[in-house]
């Protein structure tokens, strides 16, 4: 698999663990600071990457303040 990718084990394991944190972020299973610690990255650099995969910050920002007003 990680000749198919390019990659070595460390880049493939960040990769991991980033895709995981998206998910879990879009999910609504973690905040945008839990998601960006999972995947290695402070929480700016984690926002900015979700467009990368597609994953849009607003609706999952819009419920997180609605979480912590409940």
């Amino acid at each position: 698999m990680l000749l198919s990718e390019k990659t070595d084990e460390k880049a493939f394991g960040r990769e991991l663990r980033i895709l995981a944190a998206v998910k879990l972020y879009e999910l609504g299973r973690l905040s945008s600071g839990r998601a960006a610690e999972l995947a290695g990255m402070p929480r700016v650099e984690f926002l900015l990457t979700l467009e990368r995969y597609k994953a849009y910050p607003l609706e999952a920002e819009l419920r997180d303040l609605e979480n912590a007003e409940a």
